[in-house]
């Protein structure tokens, strides 16, 4: 669960990454409108939160650029700018949502699920099932036997992908897409050792599932 987030107040940025990732989302931070715009032209995300007063110019910008992409995210704005016509100004360039500084991050949270739900292309699926695993789109969540299974943040983020696409192969690029952010370490086998953890924690939950590898190309989760 990749997401953008575009703050220029250190302090305020590396919580709100801290918290997210806490929450088991990759997040990609920059303070400035120019590096922001070169990130959305080469990743693909699920949620943008963008701050308006940054260094070379109002983040509302980022919005248009968004528009050209396929499939662009939802935009939730965080900003000291409180005033009636400065929200309606955000909302009418495409924003989802305004968040007014200083917000609680449990607050933020609630927002960036509702986002993500209401632009989930899957969502009227709430659950989706293979073998003896089900998973619960909206709430990120792997069940079996009517037990949460719980996941360190990368694995969930692999199986997540995996979930969404079932009985397909997913390419090896787009899980990498979905686990890593720019400013992660990424060794030549890191995927790997992370499907293979979540391989053996699936076998030894017996999901009743197979996490197969297509060589050269990329993983599909299948029944047993």
């Amino acid at each position: 669960m990749r997401v953008l987030l575009v703050e220029d107040e250190p302090e305020l940025g590396a919580t709100v990454v801290a918290r997210l990732s806490a929450a088991g989302f990759v997040v990609d931070h920059f303070t400035c409108l120019g590096d922001a715009i070169e990130a959305v032209l080469s990743a693909q995300y699920r949620a943008v939160l963008l701050d308006r007063r940054l260094p070379d110019g109002d983040g509302l910008s980022l919005i248009a650029v968004l528009k050209t992409r396929p499939s662009p995210p939802p935009v939730l704005i965080l900003t000291a700018l409180d005033d009636v016509p400065d929200r309606v100004a955000g909302l009418d360039a495409g924003a989802e949502d305004y968040l007014i500084k200083p917000f609680a991050f449990e607050e933020l949270l609630a927002r960036l699920r509702v986002l993500l739900r209401r632009n989930d292309v899957g969502a009227h699926v709430p659950l989706i099932t293979i073998g003896r695993l089900a998973y619960d789109l909206a709430a990120r969540e792997p069940i079996i036997d009517g037990h949460s299974l719980a996941l360190p943040r990368r694995e969930l983020a692999i199986l997540d992908a995996l979930m969404r696409r079932a009985g397909r192969v997913v390419m090896r690029e787009n899980l990498e897409a979905n686990v890593y952010g720019f400013d992660d370490d990424i060794s030549s086998n890191a995927l790997e050792a992370h499907i293979s953890r979540l391989r053996k924690r699936l076998a030894d939950a017996q999901a009743g599932v197979i996490l197969h590898g297509v060589r050269g190309v990329g993983y599909m989760l299948r029944a047993a």
